[in-house]
């Protein structure tokens, strides 16, 4: 439509022009000068359209050319997060590898450490050395009270080697709130007919067999998995793994034991490690520098089975001992029968300079609670609070608010 008009434009003037010329010099005249005008003003036109064509076209190349520059930039920065994020998923799955080759390692170890515990000839050496005796205990399954040490030996290896091994988990409240705040996971192995064999039947029996360690291994793993679970959601709520003094004495096994851990340092805020205090004096040199170790890890260390509260707290704290567990009933019986240096209202303060918590266990009745009270105890276990209970499932779950007494967790009871 423009270029109608413009062409109109130019014809008209071109016309009036030519006229002009005509009147002063002859018709003929002014036709060719209207002619001439009007093809110059044409030819004019044209130019200007180029002209303004080329700009054009340097304003598109130019608008592509800071398109395209913009595009590769975005391009390079995709790859450049693409990369980072393919190295962030490498260097996971590595570290997941290198966990999963340590377990591994540490469970070829472990098979290897228990066929060979069970061999023929252990199994008959076991059986000429430890003769026949009942094991009469009131709370004792039937099952159990008809067999020997012999028989019982025999019982628990097939119970291994079988994995009839079951994770239970006690609560630790914090006092006075009574607040989950850790779980003991504690280990029980189960016959083939189903009847619970307790730590103190199978103790006896698996330490002189030599095969503590592998109960305690078995107890290790279950336990790794079970706070990686937690932390999903609580990451606030910690398990204390029992490690039998047999183990802590294997100078095959416990190295190993240790490299696993190393790999597995990011649960140091979740894995409490608990010994009993015999084990703890009968660590030896070595024994004390694992436990130290572990330490280094950042591993807490906790110590129950407490007869004696003549101990070495500095030295304690030094090794990494961040928890102490005293029976309720030592507490408010009056620390006598454990050869404290201080009272029970004191022993709390004492700790506390040494950097560690009090832990009074074995709670089973209110007036006791109302007692420890009285002595400013950080944390409580006992029936009172929760009895041990099988994990169902290798599965845990918790309250998302943390209820003033432990929480009801979904577990199966034994038996």
């Amino acid at each position: 439509m423009i270029r109608v008009i413009l062409t109109v434009t130019y014809i008209l003037a071109s016309i009036v022009l030519g006229s002009t010329v005509g009147l002063f010099m002859g018709w003929s005249t002014g036709i060719l000068c209207g002619a001439l005008i009007f093809l110059f003003l044409l030819q004019l036109d044209a130019s200007l359209a180029r002209r303004r064509d080329r700009k054009a076209h340097k304003a598109a190349i130019a608008g592509l050319k800071r398109s395209n520059a913009a595009f590769e930039k975005a391009l390079g920065e995709t790859r450049a997060k693409m990369e980072e994020v393919t190295k962030a998923v490498e260097a996971r799955a590595n570290a997941q590898g290198r966990k999963i080759v340590s377990e591994l390692q540490v469970l070829e170890s472990l098979m290897r450490e228990f066929a060979g515990k069970i061999s023929s000839k252990a199994r008959h050496e076991a059986v000429e050395d430890i003769r026949a005796e009942r094991r009469a205990r009131d709370t004792a399954p039937t099952y159990l009270e008809g067999l020997g040490e012999p028989e019982l030996l025999e019982t628990i290896r097939a119970s291994l080697e079988e994995n009839r091994v079951d994770l239970y988990l006690q609560p630790i409240v914090s006092l006075p709130q009574r607040k989950l705040r850790f779980y003991e996971a504690l280990s029980r192995l189960r016959a083939e007919d189903g009847t619970v064999i307790m730590p103190a039947q199978y103790m006896k029996v698996a330490a002189p067999a030599g095969l503590m360690s592998v109960v305690d291994n078995l107890l290790l793993f279950r336990c790794v998995q079970i706070v990686r679970k937690l932390t999903q959601k609580h990451a606030g709520i910690g398990v204390f793994c029992n490690i039998s003094g047999d183990t802590l004495r294997d100078a095959e096994f416990f190295p190993q034991f240790l490299e696993y851990m190393h790999h597995n340092r990011d649960l140091s805020g979740q894995i409490v490690f608990e010994f009993s205090q015999d084990a703890v004096l009968k660590a030896g040199k070595d024994g004390e520098a694992n436990l130290s170790y572990l330490h280094g890890l950042g591993f807490a260390l906790s110590m129950d089975h407490v007869e004696t509260l003549a101990l070495d707290f500095a030295k304690l704290k030094s090794m990494g001992f961040r928890h102490l567990k005293v029976r309720a009933g030592i507490l408010t019986g009056g620390m006598g029968m454990a050869q404290s240096a201080v009272a029970s209202e004191d022993l709390k303060k004492l700790l506390e300079r040494h950097g560690m918590n009090l832990i009074a266990e074995r709670v089973e009745e209110e007036k006791t609670v109302v007692q420890l009270l009285d002595y400013a105890v950080d944390y409580a276990q006992g029936y009172l609070f929760g009895e041990p209970r099988a994990v169902r499932d290798g599965v845990i779950k918790t309250a998302e608010k943390p209820e003033k007494t432990a929480p009801v967790i979904p577990f199966r009871r034994a038996g």
